[in-house]
């Protein structure tokens, strides 16, 4: 029980540490943009903790944190091992630490193992309104011209704002990540949802990742005087918006009941003129929806574009419908994920397997490496919230079977 007890306050102490570095207070939540000084002072603590325990580290031209044994040099193959650092406005403190802080005990306390951390620079998206971006760059998804064309909320770009940490548009191309340096990628991360938390399981999993779509919709009316324009004689772009959400909201509980998990949100709705006495005559709004198979989000698709056609046409209103970023469904390997399955049945531990419906770095990196991942119990599936919560002993369970699945 010492070897586990130490972990776990480790563990702890990671975890509360990076907590600490947020540009809000802790109790509203933990905020880290991309590039921040809170996110920096994440990532040079991980970067400490590695250096302190004989490893090399370097950060490559896509703004990426990688660390190894320095008995292993930059030439030998190794497990790819991490998560991200950043995070959505007032999150919690395990989306993505988690990851991070497995890969970070793995190397303190398996010096054998032949690991190589990595922290992904902007996965959730919320800084540069594009997820994945550490991950697309190192991977050639995406390139010089789409960093630069990408702002934060300081109407910086993705290159620019990233110079001082790192990031480097003429070797991203040099640099660009090559599979024979790698053995796979195994990327750990809290559930996201209630299942594991309800069932008493500590770990799952994942075999795979679900595909997304996102649209902006925009439904054109006709602003008009609240009070002198006669009901029948409206073109409310606002009321349109309203039957479209509502119908994407049944839309998607038909599909999940056909398909299993199929979701669709609408999270962002800007309004024009947004005036209290004037009838809105322009909408826009997200569509977010994501599917397990690329088969279910080419039917899902297929369907949105049809709802929402028809609430235009029947309202008599314009709608534009621009597809802002389409990720297949990725299946993850079954080799990866039969070392995790053995290596937990070697520690005692029975796991099942699971999907996720959350998109990670894994489903970039998964075309290029043998990949799987391993999912954590989320107190009642709560996260992007400060209420997010995992069990310690659950993150120190998990790090035990990244461990031991890479000494096999």
């Amino acid at each position: 029980m010492g070897a586990e007890q130490d972990a776990r306050e480790r563990l702890e102490k990671d975890i509360e540490t990076i907590a600490g570095f947020t540009e809000t207070d802790p109790w509203v939540g933990h905020s880290r943009p991309t590039f921040s000084p809170s996110w920096r002072s994440a990532r040079d603590y991980v970067e400490r903790e590695a250096s302190a325990h004989s490893c090399l580290v370097r950060v490559d031209a896509a703004g990426n944190l990688h660390a190894r044994p320095a008995r292993l040099g930059w030439d030998r193959p190794a497990w790819l091992c991490g998560s991200h650092l950043d995070s959505v406005p007032t999150g919690g403190k395990f989306d993505g630490v988690v990851g991070v802080v497995v890969a970070l005990e793995v190397l303190r306390a398996e010096p054998r193992a032949d690991v190589e951390l990595i922290v992904f620079a902007e996965e959730e998206g919320t800084t540069f309104n594009l997820g994945m971006l550490g991950s697309r760059a190192w991977t050639g998804d995406v390139g010089v011209e789409k960093l630069r064309a990408l702002r934060n909320g300081a109407g910086r770009d993705y290159i620019d704002a990233g110079a001082a940490h790192g990031v480097a548009p003429g070797r991203l191309e040099a640099e660009r990540l090559r599979p024979s340096d790698y053995l796979g990628l195994i990327e750990t991360h809290v559930e996201q949802g209630p299942g594991l938390w309800n069932s008493g399981e500590a770990v799952a999993v994942v075999t795979a990742i679900a595909g997304r779509r996102q649209y902006l919709c925009t439904l054109q009316g006709e602003a008009n005087h609240a009070g002198a324009t006669r009901m029948s004689g409206r073109r409310d772009a606002l009321a349109g918006a309203a039957e479209a959400v509502l119908g994407l909201e049944a839309l998607a509980r038909e599909l999940e009941r056909k398909n299993g998990h199929t979701v669709i949100t609408v999270g962002r709705l800007d309004v024009e003129p947004n005036a209290l006495n004037v009838i809105p005559g322009r909408v826009t709004f997200s569509v977010d929806f994501r599917a397990r198979t690329n088969g279910e989000i080419a039917e899902g698709a297929a369907r949105v574009r049809e709802l929402l056609s028809r609430v235009a046409a029947e309202r008599g209103l314009g709608m534009e419908l621009a597809a802002t970023e389409e990720v297949p469904a990725v299946p993850l390997d079954p080799g990866v994920c039969g070392r995790l399955r053995d290596a937990s049945r070697r520690l005692g531990l029975t796991v099942t397997d699971t999907a996720s419906g959350a998109l990670h770095d894994t489903a970039i990196i998964a075309p290029l490496l043998p990949a799987a991942m391993l999912f954590i119990a989320s107190k009642g599936g709560i996260s992007h919230n400060p209420a997010e919560f995992s069990r310690i002993e659950d993150i120190a369970c998990a790090a035990r079977i990244v461990a031991e699945a890479v000494m096999a």
